[in-house]
């Protein structure tokens, strides 16, 4: 399994941003925009804290089976596994849904003195803290779950095998 790569995530945030932007602008001139719904920063805080509460748990588990604690409970492989892709997955979407709500605020910006456009910008900028949270969650789950290096196979200078 490869690891998330920060550019990445961070393309597909300034992608996403910039179609929203884009997108909200015509949607604005054509009719009315569609609002940013309260839920969406307390579901993204909320992944996040899911992420955070496996990783630590997962940390826990891992170093008292390192340390071979008498009744550690180890860790199964595939659920070490499975949790690693739940991480990836939100955190790819926590970017896509950042970059949008972003972007819709963005735009919201210049609108700031309707007040319930300010909220809207408000609820934005909260779901683009939320959606880094996210990442940072997953970022962090996915160092947790790493396996070590095999040094004896791959020593250092060595030509890696093929």
């Amino acid at each position: 399994m490869r690891e998330l790569r920060i550019r990445v995530l961070a393309g597909v945030f300034v992608v996403a941003g910039i179609l929203s932007w884009a997108g909200a602008r015509l949607w604005n001139s054509i009719g009315t925009l569609p609002s940013v719904p309260l839920a969406a920063p307390i579901v993204l805080a909320l992944i996040a804290v899911v992420l955070l509460s496996t990783a630590l748990s997962l940390r826990a588990r891992l170093k008292a089976q390192r340390e071979r604690r008498p009744g550690a409970k180890g860790v199964d492989p595939l659920m070490a596994a499975r949790a690693v892709v739940f991480g990836q997955a939100s955190a790819l979407v926590a970017a896509l849904v950042a970059g949008m709500y972003g972007g819709t605020g963005v735009f919201l910006l210049k609108l700031l003195d309707i007040p319930a456009r300010r909220d809207q910008a408000v609820y934005a900028g909260f779901s683009v803290l939320a959606g880094i949270g996210v990442i940072a969650a997953a970022l962090f789950l996915e160092r947790v779950c790493k396996l070590p290096e095999d040094d004896d196979q791959n020593p250092p200078g060595a030509e890696p095998a093929a």
